[in-house]
């Protein structure tokens, strides 16, 4: 049981009995953050199996309720509401029975997440290497209960859309159609202790592979083409509104993402708003860098110009770099407290590069066997916009999803629960916040990198108006593609993929926009009550001290520590 100074036993005990909970939900998860202990070990997708998950959450649910607030300090009050909001995102989760449905090749959907998280598994002693060949050898199992899911979904009427579904039958032909370089090939033994008999690891793994793994999903991807994609929802019906109980499943993942009670319709209406204002600043800063003040010219030049994409990768790296070298430097201006390591900077791996995003942070590994890294996708860097990379590096990187997270693997004095919560709205929220304030810290080298920022700002905004639009509204995939092309300079390629992933994780979008504005507010409401007592970097240190929180609770550790500034 982990120890709490400053609060009580009971607290702390029901904070690691959730962690466990969430851990045995998700062992793959565990290993990636460092938790090794169930390396051998892949989530029980099957009915009973997420059955259990929502009744153990539920239990510990209750109990975080009955706990008495009065009895409790400051810091078990928050760890409390911690445990009810990460058990009852856990709960509900399982309750909108999203991987029925959830048939794609991005993330969010089971064979697309194994497919990406298993090759980050790192191999440094010989128990690692056991539990990753005991996790091939369970794939196939995994596999079949996916199938199993998705039948029962198309039985009930829950069904995947079927361009998605489609998508996912291609990724696993490329899959299938390179043995040779297949991902599940990458982890490797490293370092002494890792090095025990790795000559009959590699043969077992590649054994595996080839008899047990590859035909698995092969098997998988003739249940998809045959059963799935048939029975595939049209495009004009992506969302969830058209699927049995939709609409209250869509209300329970906005809640569950925003962590907040604002409804689809609030949202919509938000990012709309959003999305005026940001008009107004691309029409000023259009006049200022082209001359053009015109809001769809300004786009259009931001879309098409080939002068605004980079020569090629290597240049694409090195801005990154710089980028986060500059934010470093600058940090300690603007932040108290500071994570102990730096940010490194990677490209995405070759083999992965072709379907990821354009770029992602992965945080470093609690064992310490893997460094807080950003990794910045350099394939076909000449199609890429160079005027996004310093708002990426400092919303991916420093000051961003770096700064938040590993400090937050650093609150030693927490219970790890506290350390390691998804929250969505807070960890988002703070990366979006930090792409505009690196324009108060005067990080962006030129006007060109500020029109960075605003891209990716009217995409967030316009997620809040196209996400809801899909699953609360029932629009079409064509209107969401053709809004987001009207109010953002995205090319049509990833506009198409942006809507994608909407489609396919209902409400996670929406956790951007709405946490950033809720960060932004709560400092507005801070410097107004403190005048010149407010301490910027006492503020940063506040949001970023007590590790993920729900909005609603970061606010109330704001407004303590407002209050204690008096």
């Amino acid at each position: 049981m982990s120890t709490h100074p400053d609060g009580s036993a009971a607290v702390s005990e029901l904070a690691d009995r959730a962690l466990a909970g969430w851990l045995d939900a998700n062992p793959l998860s565990g290993t990636l953050v460092g938790l090794r202990e169930r390396d051998d070990q892949l989530t029980d997708y099957s009915e009973a199996g997420q059955a259990q998950v929502a009744a153990r959450a539920g239990a510990i649910l209750a109990e975080a309720e009955s706990l008495p607030a009065a009895g409790l300090s400051a810091t078990d009050r928050v760890t409390r509401a911690v445990i009810g909001q990460q058990v009852a995102d856990a709960r509900d989760r399982v309750a909108v029975r999203a991987v029925e449905y959830t048939v794609t090749d991005s993330f969010g959907a089971v064979a697309a997440d194994l497919l990406r998280l298993l090759p980050m598994v790192g191999i440094a002693e010989p128990a690692h290497a056991e539990g990753y060949l005991t996790r091939l050898a369970g794939l196939p199992a995994v596999l079949a209960t996916l199938a199993q899911r998705h039948r029962a979904g198309i039985a009930a009427g829950r069904l995947p859309v079927r361009t998605l579904a489609a998508a996912a039958v291609d990724q696993l032909d490329r899959y299938l159609a390179d043995p040779a370089g297949d991902p599940l090939r990458r982890p490797e033994p490293a370092g002494p202790a890792g090095q025990a008999e790795p000559a009959r690891f590699r043969a077992e793994r590649d054994r595996l592979l080839a008899e047990v793994v590859r035909p698995a999903f092969a098997g998988y991807r003739r249940v998809l083409a045959e059963e799935v994609v048939p029975h595939g929802r049209p495009d004009q019906r992506p969302g969830l509104c058209w699927l049995p109980e939709g609409e209250e499943h869509y209300a329970i993942l906005v809640r569950a993402h925003t962590t907040t009670g604002r409804t689809p319709a609030e949202l919509h209406a938000t990012g709309r708003a959003v999305v005026e204002r940001l008009a107004r600043e691309y029409a000023e800063l259009g006049e200022r860098v082209f001359g053009v003040a015109a809001v769809a010219e300004v786009m259009a030049i931001l879309r098409e110009d080939p002068a605004l994409r980079w020569r090629g990768g290597a240049e694409l790296l090195a801005a990154a770099r710089a980028a986060v070298e500059r934010a470093e430097q600058a940090a300690p201006g603007w932040f108290g407290r500071l994570p102990s390591q730096s940010c490194r900077v990677e490209p995405v791996p070759a083999a992965d590069a072709p379907g990821a995003p354009p770029a992602y942070y992965l945080q470093p590994a609690l064992d310490g066997s893997r460094p807080g890294t950003y990794f910045a996708n350099t394939h076909r860097a000449t199609e890429r916009y160079r005027y996004n990379a310093e708002a990426t590096a400092f919303h991916e990187a420093v000051p961003g999803h770096h700064f938040q997270r590993t400090i937050a693997q650093e609150l030693t004095d927490l219970p790890l629960l506290r350390r390691l919560a998804m929250v969505t709205a807070y960890s988002e929220g703070w990366a979006l916040y930090c792409e505009r304030l690196a324009d108060e810290i005067g990080l962006y080298a030129s006007d060109l990198g500020r029109f960075g920022m605003l891209c990716l700002d009217s995409m967030r905004a316009g997620r809040l108006v196209v996400d809801t639009g899909l699953h609360a509204l029932g629009w079409s995939r064509q209107q969401a593609v053709d809004y987001l092309l009207e109010h953002t300079p995205m090319s049509a390629v990833e506009v198409g993929t942006e809507v994608d992933r909407y489609i396919a994780v209902p409400g996670q979008a929406l956790a951007y926009l709405v946490g950033r504005l809720e960060i932004e507010r709560l400092r507005a409401g801070a410097e107004q009550a403190l005048g010149d007592r407010f301490d910027v970097r006492g503020f940063h240190d506040t949001v970023l001290g007590g590790g993920p929180l729900p909005l609603g609770v970061l606010a109330e550790v704001v407004d303590g520590w407002v209050a204690g500034q008096r």
